[in-house]
């Protein structure tokens, strides 16, 4: 890659342009639109707002996916985000950013990246993500059910969706004692149960920057009593109370954050109901936290879901439904409004299914 002797730094593992070019504030939107197409990488010495002007105008010119399919929705928007992350901006060592109006961007860098004593370059869409979620982990997000803020780190889903967090937070507790969180995330549904009185949590999860976000959280809660676990799914051992709010829908991710919505082919949904008989105590339950949105969109059937349970050896104690109350449920413009429109996230009350008494 011919970037100035910079380094490529992504944080999502997305390779380099091949060829890139310098340009300015003289070039024009229609001119960037068509090399960024080109898969040509256009590194930016501008003024800063000006290439945020440029991106947007750049995005303005993708096509619409308007009537595609679910699935030719996804690959255009992997297509979309490729196309815009071409335009490339500068980093001098410390994740200095040397253009005019540019803000200072250090900590955020430095937080996901750690420190830098060379040059680089970065794409400017992951750029102002980076600084989004810097910003998002020092503002903190407001939980109700807590009455406190989580803090997301970059690369952790954050809890802007309230209403799987209110879910947890009013479901009856079968017990108070133990508690597994699968898949915790920011730690948000651990810390809920923890200030509902349940006295021991372990939360597990794959990633290790969720799990440093969960330990985080905990801290600056005060809860004690939660243990971290980095493994796949369970911690050794059972409790009477497993919670789980895997990825909703069933497709491939395009990028590590969006690991926390999609999931393809429903491994961890699966995974998590197959051996969960193995790790809930007997009378216990399982809260399964789930949308309908994949059924609203056709990659899953209500039946296919309830033969999972089956095939597991599972019962269905009850189920706790709310609406959305997120501003894309009520966006127009979304290109999946249909569907939000329509959207049921429930709390599955699940139980091992009792052994038949013989004869």
């Amino acid at each position: 890659m011919d970037g100035g002797g910079r380094r490529w730094l992504t944080t999502t593992g997305t390779n380099p342009p091949r060829h890139v070019v310098d340009i300015g504030d003289e070039l024009t939107a229609d001119e960037a639109y068509r090399l960024a197409v080109s898969g040509t990488g256009l590194t930016w010495h501008g003024d800063f707002p000006n290439a945020r002007n440029l991106l947007a105008a750049m995005g303005r010119r993708c096509p619409s996916s308007a009537g595609k399919s679910f699935q030719d929705k996804r690959n255009h928007q992997a297509r979309r985000a490729r196309i815009l992350g071409r335009l490339l901006v500068p980093l001098d060592p410390g994740h200095v950013l040397p253009l005019r109006r540019g803000p200072d961007v250090r900590a955020a860098c430095t937080e996901v990246c750690g420190p830098s004593g060379t040059a680089s370059l970065v794409s400017l869409p992951e750029l102002l993500g980076v600084v989004g979620a810097h910003e998002w982990r020092v503002r903190g997000v407001e939980i109700p059910a807590l009455g406190a803020k989580i803090h997301p780190h970059h690369g952790v889903f954050s809890p802007v969706r309230g209403e799987y967090v209110d879910l947890v937070a009013k479901s009856p507790l079968p017990a108070t004692e133990l508690a597994f969180d699968i898949g915790t995330g920011t730690g948000v549904l651990a810390a809920v149960l923890a200030h509902r009185g349940v006295q021991r949590i372990v939360a597990t999860d794959t990633e290790p920057r969720a799990l440093a976000c969960a330990r985080e959280n905990f801290e600056r809660l005060g809860f004690e009593g939660i243990e971290t676990l980095e493994t796949d799914l369970f911690p050794p051992g059972r409790a009477p109370l497993i919670v789980c709010n895997p990825p909703w829908l069933p497709a491939r991710a395009h990028t590590p954050l969006e690991r926390a919505v999609y999931d393809p082919g429903s491994r961890m949904l699966h995974a998590f109901l197959d051996r969960l008989p193995r790790h809930l105590t007997p009378g216990g339950e399982a809260w399964l936290i789930l949308s309908d949105l994949a059924e609203l969109l056709g990659l899953r059937t209500r039946d296919q879901l309830l033969a999972a349970f089956r095939r597991s050896g599972l019962e269905v104690l009850g189920r706790e439904d709310t609406r959305p109350k997120h501003p894309r449920a009520a966006d127009p413009r979304d290109p999946l409004h249909a569907a939000r429109a329509k959207e049921v996230t429930s709390l599955w009350r699940l139980t091992t299914r009792a052994a038949p008494v013989p004869d």
